[in-house]
């Protein structure tokens, strides 16, 4: 069957919807409370706090379409399947049904006439072929049979296919059934199966039975509440769905692939990885501006990525040869396809061109820098070779591709060291995957009681800066661990040490009043007419969770928190930076 993003997201919600799921809304690209992670990288991210217990105001049964982001292959993209932008189909019983319904559903949402009709023939299955840690998974195996699968089309399989956990390898896991779109290939060999990446057997969905929770030292243990987590990825069902070789021959990438040819004359088939690399990075690009928590292009964190992938961009443009500033209207074409969905997109349009702009002039200054380096480093070369760790530097310093690094060389009569440059960037990648899998315990990076009461001292801390600056203050950033507190703040100036005095003395002042933190669960408009305060609106859902610290300070947030401020101890400004344009960083601990 033929089948687009828009009427794939709608059936899928439907359905499930039908099977008194509630729908929610798409969590933020940018994870609430958790430090160690960029983005938001799977569909069960925003929810592991109701994964691990808590109870979540619209029940036990979800489903939504989240936006994710993985950056940890950003250098693949480019390939027939990579992609760093994706939509994650996602349906979830906390505490409710488990494997009978998980499976039943997946099943009938795939092969229903009503919904994709895939023929049931083409369908195969595996499931957990168990270990010493955790039993096989027969009640699975089972399953699929009573719906009429016959045995070939199921497979065991060991724990690295069917068994998820969170890249951190810490947090709530369990055994999975994956479900897998047979291409109509030739076996590979007497032993092909789902497991095999010759390209036979694709991967559609899959329904992971969250029964276990391992701790840091590799135990499993038991969860009280036994959950179900399940993700389709969009692109890749209506790739298989649609019997297209690659994910960018989809409806989604149509119109900006014409737009490209159209501006460079040349064809997509011929250029297939600048034109790949050019369509996935501006969609993440323009999805990550338009993010109401104002990540703009930096030399850090997620500003950082968003520059790499800007840049990397702007470099393909260059290749094909789009030498005129092109990318507002190539956003647009991507604010145009998916704004319906999310409205942050139109909301916030004019921030997205205007970063694009600022960022494509900064890289033209850029890549003239990096030229004069190239030059002042040869200048005290030894041999006629320039080493991988120079090559990568005038990379990662100041994102100078390494195929204009080779071409000045070449003009200079020189070598480069591409195996040291790989070697290089190989450790670079890993460091990049590390930071990008992250971590998670409870919904947080670090669930201790210090990062509790630092959390809680980030509502003070605004609070305070409101009522001496005025209510215009908003939080453009927070970073909370164990042992201190980065805030960031809009403000026109630097603090002076008695603006600093003035700040600690107030919040210490608050901690001292013993004042009861409470909360409330309540309709998102409720809390903004009662004069909560929130500052990414499209973060939240229809109902939010108030935070309430007697008349000193009332937000919508996730938690945690202490139950009373007296616990706190005493507040201590360390630093005081600039953090971007208009955007002050305080550093804090409590002592």
């Amino acid at each position: 069957m033929q089948i687009s993003s828009e009427e794939l997201r709608s059936k899928y919600l439907k359905f499930f919807e039908s099977k008194k799921h509630h729908i929610i809304s798409s969590a933020s690209i940018v994870p609430e409370n958790d430090p160690t992670v960029l983005f938001t990288t799977a569909g069960m991210h925003p929810l592991v706090p109701y994964l691990l217990g808590e109870a979540h105001p619209y029940g036990k049964r979800l489903t939504d379409v989240q936006k994710c982001i993985r950056t940890s292959d950003i250098d693949s993209v480019g390939d027939a399947s990579h992609l760093t932008f994706f939509e994650m189909l996602g349906n979830w019983s906390l505490g409710d049904y488990f494997k009978k319904e998980a499976i039943s559903y997946s099943y009938e949402f795939l092969t229903s006439k009503e919904y994709l009709g895939i023929p049931k023939d083409k369908l195969y299955f595996t499931v957990f072929a168990g270990d010493d840690e955790a039993p096989k998974d027969n009640e699975s195996y089972e399953i699929w049979k009573s719906l009429g699968v016959s045995e070939d089309h199921i497979f065991f399989l060991p724990k690295e296919n069917n068994f998820w956990i969170l890249g951190s390898g810490i947090g709530p896991c369990g055994p999975d059934t994956e479900m897998f779109y047979d291409t109509g290939k030739e076996k590979c060999s007497e032993e092909c199966n789902p497991a095999c990446d010759c390209g036979k057997y694709l991967e559609i969905w899959n329904d992971v039975f969250m029964e276990y929770y391992r701790h840091e030292d590799g135990t499993l243990e038991k969860l009280k509440q036994q959950n179900v987590d399940t993700g389709m990825g969009l692109e890749r069902t209506i790739t298989v769905l649609n019997n297209l070789e690659s994910v960018y021959d989809s409806e989604i990438f149509a119109e900006i692939k014409q737009k490209l040819e159209e501006l460079s004359n040349l064809k997509y088939q011929d250029n297939l990885t600048s034109f790949r690399i050019i369509m996935d990075h501006l969609r993440t690009a323009t999805f990550i501006l338009a993010d109401d928590h104002g990540i703009t292009p930096s030399n850090i964190g997620a500003g950082y990525v968003l520059r790499r992938l800007l840049r990397r961009a702007i470099r393909h443009l260059k290749k094909i040869n789009i030498n005129d500033y092109v990318l507002n209207d190539l956003a647009n074409i991507y604010i145009e396809k998916y704004h319906s969905v999310y409205e942050e997109l139109e909301r916030n349009k004019e921030v997205v061109f205007r970063e694009l702009e600022k960022e494509y002039h900064k890289f033209n200054n850029t890549l003239k820098d990096g030229e004069r380096l190239f030059y002042k480093t040869i200048k005290h070369l030894e041999g006629n070779t320039l080493s991988g760790k120079d090559a990568f530097k005038l990379f990662d310093t100041f994102g100078f591709p390494i195929e204009m690094t080779e071409e000045l060389a070449h003009e200079n009569n020189l070598e480069v060291d591409i195996k040291g440059f790989n070697e290089a960037f190989k450790e670079h990648q890993e460091k990049s995957r590390t930071i990008d899998a992250g971590s998670f315990k409870g919904g947080l990076a670090d669930s201790s009681e210090e990062s509790t009461k630092y959390h809680t001292l980030a509502h003070l801390l605004l609070a305070t800066l409101q009522e001496i600056y005025g209510s215009d203050i908003i939080q453009k950033g927070c970073n909370i661990t164990s042992e201190r507190i980065r805030f960031d703040f809009n403000l026109d100036h630097k603090l002076s040490d008695d603006e600093k005095a003035k700040i600690e003395t107030r919040v210490n002042e608050m901690i001292k009043t013993n004042t009861p933190v409470t909360f409330e669960e309540i309709p998102y408009e409720q809390a903004k007419a009662e004069g909560a305060h929130g500052t990414f609106e499209n973060k939240y859902g229809e109902i939010v969770k108030v935070y309430t610290i007697g008349n000193l300070s009332k937000e919508i947030c996730g938690g945690p928190h202490v139950q009373n401020t007296g616990v706190l101890g005493h507040f201590k400004i360390i630093k005081e930076e600039s953090s971007s344009a208009g955007v002050r960083r305080i550093k804090g601990i409590l002592e």
